[in-house]
């Protein structure tokens, strides 16, 4: 890679994160520490505004940004939740390229976008060693409850019962296995942290009730405890 090239990825790298640190684009770009500290210099001097912090590392000034190409929340979302399951196959070529296309797509969100696909990022996991075929309409509605800390309000058809129950639950996480999508969230009518086939959601909708007790979920430490 030319150094014009590299310049123009690592500007487009720093775009994608709210921060970035220089050890992390010495070590995509497979350059030294001192040829990083260089290219930051090298855009800084062409006008755009890096900003650092001392052990934290580089970031873009909210507001500035590449041309103009605006995506909706739900359009991100839906890259987020695709390259889970992109990134689980065995096609490296497919997977990489996927992944450079959504750095770049990453790059012109907004810094609250990307506090919200960082979220969602950690807050999804994806098993595909069974052919996906959803059986719902709800995975976007339910993106913007994580990331937004919205509760849900719901219909659930009860896997072991033929019994219709109305909830609200406050979405905490989502992960795929076999056939079907599993929404993990602390449902207020069993006070208590439950898990919801997707396809047995018969309604769903966003309400305004925030919720913060749950902002500190972690994904992988809750699959730890059901082992």
């Amino acid at each position: 890679m030319n150094k014009i090239n590299r310049i123009t990825a690592i500007l487009t790298q720093l775009q994608s994160k709210r921060v970035i640190t220089a050890k992390t684009l010495a070590e995509r770009f497979e350059i030294s520490l001192r040829t990083v500290y260089r290219d930051i210099r090298t855009l800084q001097e062409a006008g755009v505004p890096i900003g650092s912090e001392n052990g934290v590392g580089y970031f873009i000034v909210d507001g500035y940004r590449l041309p103009p190409i605006m995506f909706t929340e739900e359009e991100a979302n839906a890259m987020i939740t695709a390259d889970k399951l992109v990134t689980q196959k065995n096609e490296k070529s497919l997977s990489k390229n996927y992944t450079s296309a959504l750095i770049k797509i990453k790059s012109v969100l907004r810094k609250r976008q990307k506090e919200k696909i960082e979220l969602l990022e950690e807050r999804i996991s994806a098993d595909n060693k069974y052919e996906i075929n959803p059986k719902s309409d709800y995975l976007s509605k339910i993106q913007r409850g994580i990331t937004d800390f919205l509760e849900l309000q719901l219909t659930y058809k009860s896997i072991y019962k033929n019994e219709i129950t109305k909830r609200n639950v406050k979405p905490l996480a989502l992960y795929f296995t076999e056939n079907d999508w599993i929404l993990i969230g602390y449902c207020m009518l069993r006070n208590d942290i439950r898990e919801f086939r997707l396809d047995k959601i018969e309604t769903l909708q966003i309400t305004t009730i925030k919720f913060e007790h749950f902002a500190k979920f972690n994904l992988a430490q809750y699959f730890d405890e059901q082992h």
